[in-house]
């Protein structure tokens, strides 16, 4: 497991999720480390389907450890075009790489301006030391 990383390229919800943004309509969405490290283990992820539409602060996805089931919270709206279909057979990748091969979903975003409630890596590094 890698140590705790929050890249500065990611825009974070207080909920442990993070957003890449990829131009001005799209994004990836994942959950960070922090997230995955309180899970523990990842032994499933259950993703939501292409197409579907998913609301800022609503979840739309659950992620499974040894210690719990877990909602993923999104962290923007949008429509989702694409799942990992890889952490089906290994979602341990949502452990080893939160932020790389972990990735949850791609979205097509329908608020861009969402973004402007999210936090920085060093605001979301602050909220985790006052945690």
């Amino acid at each position: 497991m890698p140590d705790a990383s929050y890249p500065d390229d990611l825009l974070y919800h207080d909920q442990h999720d993070w957003a890449r943004l990829e131009g001005d309509e799209h994004a990836v969405f994942g959950i960070t480390w922090y997230a995955q490290d309180s899970l523990g283990e990842v032994v499933f992820y259950d993703p939501p389907e292409v197409g579907a539409t998913i609301v800022k602060d609503a979840s739309y996805a659950e992620v499974e450890s040894v210690k719990a089931v877990s909602d993923v919270i999104a962290p923007m709206s949008g429509e989702i075009v694409e799942v990992n279909d890889a952490l089906e057979d290994t979602p341990e990748k949502i452990n080893e790489d939160p932020y790389g091969e972990g990735w949850l979903v791609k979205v097509k975003l329908t608020a861009p301006e969402e973004r402007g409630a999210l936090l920085g890596a060093d605001e979301y590094r602050k909220m985790l030391e006052k945690a």
